[in-house]
């Protein structure tokens, strides 16, 4: 069957350095193309906005290209990454090109956000809950499983009785051996869930969670109803009390889910990995931070992180809890410290995997470099440039197969 895909006009944009990073003060060149059907295309009119991520200070409407291309020169003084957009009228319809390059990337420093009391607020909260019983359940999905994996819907206690964390467990059919194991996190939303049996055919415990406390397997139309009503804008819920944000539910569920795994007879007791991206890329930093049968970690552009940025205007993490406030609330910008991403990648000792995009207009990657650059253990950055809060299939191939190194799966 025939389907849509791709455009007639497309807007290209491209750096003058293949790794898309800068020294500082070094100028940069952008070469901008408009084509159409792959030929560049005369009088293209552009809109041009251009500057630091999150702080275009370039604006330009109604610039003609006369052969369809030109050149854009840009230079920063300061570690940073900066942005350029191309807007495209064609008709009626407009099309986006976008470029982000990094200055001294690697020099980047989140801002100072962590509170004095931050590790044993969260050492505390996660020992109380540890102290009810996980109270597991688990229901076979027959539909699911394969002659190499069966697949169950789980559900155990969270931060406390009657708090519930369900997910879907895929274990391989192998009984003879015992299995590492994998936690998949979830970014921010709601949604079911299918559960990871690729993995587990491979020969690793699987465990995906939701993170909202209901069943995984309903129909999508309720997971929609909820992010549009009662759950809507859960991120930024309560951020004026550290004990009521949901995050705190959330965090603790997540190692919660670690506790199961480590529980299940299946598990060889050693390897077990926690991977996520964006809301998942953070969780995954909270579990390698906190829980010490984690043993490595795969997080892809982690969102919740350097929060207090935009208040020193500079690029801060989603969900940009500050951005553009001049009199931000003040309980809630101490409140968000114990919240903040960077402070749990501090904590990091075992061996990490990172990777991002610097076209993400989600997760700036400002957040994502200055919470890698504060990783003191054995860590490992893989960055795609050209990719936004989305990655390759280069980019997740690479990162399946790092996990199931880490996994000791064959390969």
């Amino acid at each position: 069957m025939s389907q849509i895909r791709g455009n007639e006009v497309m807007v290209l944009i491209s750096p003058n350095h293949t790794d898309w990073n800068y020294q500082l003060g070094e100028e940069a060149i952008f070469n901008i193309s408009v084509l159409k059907d792959a030929c560049p295309m005369p009088q293209a009119e552009v809109d041009i906005e251009a500057g630091p991520v999150m702080y275009p200070d370039v604006k330009r409407s109604k610039v003609v290209l006369k052969d369809g291309k030109m050149t854009w020169k840009a230079k920063m003084t300061k570690e940073g990454f900066y942005r350029l957009k191309v807007t495209a009228h064609v008709g009626e319809r407009t099309y986006d090109g976008l470029c982000t390059i990094g200055f001294a990337p690697d020099r980047l420093l989140p801002t100072e956000n962590c509170p004095k009391d931050f590790f044993q607020f969260w050492k505390q909260a996660y020992e109380d809950a540890s102290r009810y019983p996980l109270d597991a359940h688990r229901k076979l999905l027959p539909e699911r499983c394969t002659e190499r994996a069966m697949v169950y819907e789980v559900n155990f206690n969270g931060i406390n009785p009657g708090s519930r964390i369900y997910g879907i467990l895929c274990i391989p059919t192998a009984s003879n051996i015992k299995h590492p194991a994998l936690l998949r996190v979830p970014g921010a939303g709601v949604r079911p869930y299918q559960g990871d049996i690729w993995m587990a055919e491979r020969g690793a415990i699987t465990l995906e969670i939701g993170v909202h406390g209901i069943p995984v397997t309903m129909q999508q139309q309720v997971y929609d109803d909820l992010l549009h009503g009662a759950l809507n804008g859960y991120w930024e819920a309560n951020l004026d009390n550290r004990d009521q944000m949901p995050y705190k539910r959330i965090f603790i569920g997540a190692l919660r889910a670690v506790d199961y795994l480590t529980q299940l007879p299946e598990w060889n007791g050693k390897e077990l990995g926690v991977t996520g991206s964006s809301q998942g890329g953070m969780l995954s930093l909270v579990c390698g931070a906190l829980h010490p049968k984690v043993t490595f970690i795969g997080a892809v552009h982690a969102a919740l992180c350097d929060h207090k940025a935009s208040l020193y205007g500079k690029a801060c993490g989603w969900p940009h809890y500050f951005y553009g406030q001049k009199h931000p609330n003040l309980q809630k910008v101490e409140v968000s410290g114990y919240f903040d991403g960077v402070n749990f990648a501090r904590l990091l000792t075992i061996p990490s995997w990172f990777s991002f995009g610097y076209n993400d207009e989600v997760v700036p990657p400002n957040s994502s470099y200055a919470t890698y650059n504060v990783v003191k253990g054995a860590k490992k950055l893989s960055v795609y440039p050209a990719t936004g809060h989305f990655w390759f299939q280069e980019q997740w191939d690479e990162w399946q197969s790092w996990i199931a190194k880490q996994l000791k799966l064959e390969q």
